[in-house]
């Protein structure tokens, strides 16, 4: 991997916190190929093509299909995403662009509708994870390879 500095060993305490958070994602109530859906919406609309390669890669070992990784995109226009997966997606793009679109009661209550209390601050942690890692993936000048 190509990137400016070795940021794990210069800030080990920092990079421990970031990876204590990936692994509650891992072990949170959000299904597999859906955690790798989100995280690759949220870096297509950051930009962070390092996270993108990682997670399409990711979800492929995963058995997702090229055609649900190709379409991500254009989720609301495709039949072969679950509704639970596009209200996530949705969800995914308000708190990813927050500052224009932020997360109405009315996207909420949707969300809501398929996932439990538990799975929204689920859901959230995961948003806001991914985020972090692209806006460090793409500060540190990380390069897909």
């Amino acid at each position: 991997m190509t990137q400016r500095m070795n940021y794990y060993e210069i800030a080990p305490d920092a990079m421990k916190i970031m990876m204590e958070m990936e692994k509650y994602t891992k072990k949170s109530s959000i299904e597999r190929k859906l955690r790798e859906l989100i995280k690759i919406r949220a870096s297509q609309i950051n930009g962070c093509a390092y996270c993108i390669n990682m997670h399409t890669a990711d979800a492929k070992k995963m058995g997702e299909t090229e055609q649900r990784l190709y379409c991500i995109s254009a989720w609301r226009e495709c039949t072969f995403y679950s509704d639970a997966e596009k209200v996530a997606l949705e969800l995914t793009e308000h708190i990813t662009l927050i500052p224009e679109k932020r997360v109405p009661n009315e996207l909420y209550e949707r969300v809501r509708k398929h996932f439990d209390e538990k799975a929204y601050v689920d859901l959230v942690i995961l948003i806001n994870q991914i985020n972090s890692w692209n806006r460090i993936s793409i500060a540190m000048g990380n390069v897909a390879e």
